[in-house]
């Protein structure tokens, strides 16, 4: 890390940033433009991902003076926090905390780690019920789970908006279609707006039919409404100038916003260019048929309903997009989507899962028929990738990805903010 670049971090942070965080040239570069806060959050995340490093944070929330570091702290250090862990911290600071911000912050975390574990005890509940034939408890098992996740995110989330539209077709099933997907990118910043521009300047030369974003389509917490001026600014302007429909899902923090999910599905009426008709839905386009996929709201409901569109399917090729990864090289695996969602996704052959989330470009190794990808790049700032023995491709970088299919290829490539091809993987049938 470039001495300019640590000179913008607190000092009690910068031994362990110059040590640990490892950029090459391109990166750094991104780094000298994103705002302060933005730098030291995104510093504190990758150390956060580090197991050898979680002790020094845990001290430093301890000491630290600033609410803001705190809060970054608290969150940077997801991946300690869970169940049969010491969550002394995290209860401390959300019960006395001179802050009221850094107390809030601590409660999302613990009611995240807490209405897991419930949700563990429901699905258990919930095998107990199928098991046995018991249609009525399984149905009031799949209910509660509802209520959980919309617990989970502090929001009243009607029933109603979480129920997909029935199939539809956004292109004839003998055309080839050209498909733009990126997520992790509402921030406002200048890399959103390079990545934004390099889309535009890409699909001037190679025209796209749609396009397809992954979730995290804003931060921090999402859109207030339908009527957020955000919309204008991070959206519109940015990507109007292509004038394609785009079909949207839900990352965790659209969903960390208590109106954002239903702004963001209420917007589809308001623009000729953003469709999110539910949390999860599925439509066809040419040779392929795409399912749109809750991963930070997934239940038993959602999971039965992907299983069944999956089997009906007579798509040549299928495409399953949501915003949590299932492998990555920065969190490793997923333990929770690989024992829910991959044994349906394998069962029903699913060509492609692709995710946002983790802020960068990769391919990793298949399972059966499933090819994984990872489109996070898409403005916010980006994630360090660690040691992990499924990675065939991999790069800290902003971009989008780009998908081209016809009956016979399905081609997945990643392209720079340069407008440059950085990977491309062609799968034939």
């Amino acid at each position: 890390m470039s001495e300019s670049i640590l000179a913008r971090i607190p000092a009690d942070y910068r031994a362990e940033a110059g040590a640990k965080v490892k950029q090459p040239e391109e990166v750094q570069q991104q780094a000298e433009k994103m705002p302060d806060a933005e730098l030291v959050a995104t510093v504190l995340h990758v150390l956060g991902d580090m197991p050898s490093e979680s002790a020094f944070l845990l001290d430093r929330l301890a000491k630290d003076p600033s609410a803001t570091l705190r809060i970054d702290l608290i969150q940077a250090l997801d991946k300690h926090w869970h169940e049969g862990q010491d969550l002394s911290a995290l209860e401390s600071h959300a019960s006395s905390d001179p802050d009221v911000s850094v107390s809030l912050a601590a409660v999302e975390m613990l009611k995240t780690v807490r209405i897991d574990s419930l949700s563990r005890l429901l699905n258990t509940r919930l095998g107990t019920a199928v098991a046995a034939g018991d249609i009525h408890s399984a149905g009031l098992v799949l209910d509660e789970q509802k209520l959980l996740q919309q617990t989970r995110y502090g929001i009243a989330f009607p029933a109603f908006m979480r129920v997909p539209p029935p199939l539809f077709s956004v292109a004839p099933a003998s055309k080839p279609i050209r498909v733009l997907a990126f997520g992790d990118f509402g921030t406002g910043s200048a890399a959103q707006k390079q990545t934004a521009a390099a889309m535009v300047a890409y699909h001037q030369a190679h025209p796209f039919d749609f396009g397809l974003t992954l979730g995290d389509n804003f931060y921090p917490r999402g859109m207030t409404s339908p009527d957020d001026p955000r919309w204008q600014t991070q959206w519109e302007q940015l990507y109007g100038p292509m004038h394609l429909p785009f079909y949207a899902v839900l990352g965790n923090h659209d969903w960390s916003g208590a109106d954002s999910p239903a702004a963001e599905i209420l917007y589809s009426a308001k623009s000729q260019n953003w469709h999110m008709p539910a949390p999860y839905y599925t439509f066809t386009a040419g040779s392929v048929q795409f399912f749109a996929f809750d991963t930070p709201a997934v239940d038993e409901a959602e999971l039965k309903w992907l299983d069944e569109e999956l089997t009906k399917s007579t798509a040549q090729w299928k495409v399953v997009f949501g915003h949590y990864h299932i492998y990555s090289a920065t969190r490793g695996d997923n333990k929770e989507l690989i024992a829910r969602l991959l044994p349906i996704l394998k069962k029903d052959h699913v060509d492609v899962y692709l995710n946002g989330h983790d802020h960068n470009l990769q391919e990793l190794k298949p399972e059966g028929t499933v090819h994984f990808f990872v489109s996070g790049g898409g403005g916010a700032g980006l994630y360090e990738m660690n040691p992990y023995d499924r990675s065939i491709f991999r790069q800290k970088v902003n971009g989008f990805t780009v998908l081209e299919a016809d009956s016979k290829t399905l081609a997945i490539s990643f392209i720079g903010t340069d407008g440059s091809e950085l990977y491309r993987r062609t799968l034939t049938k």
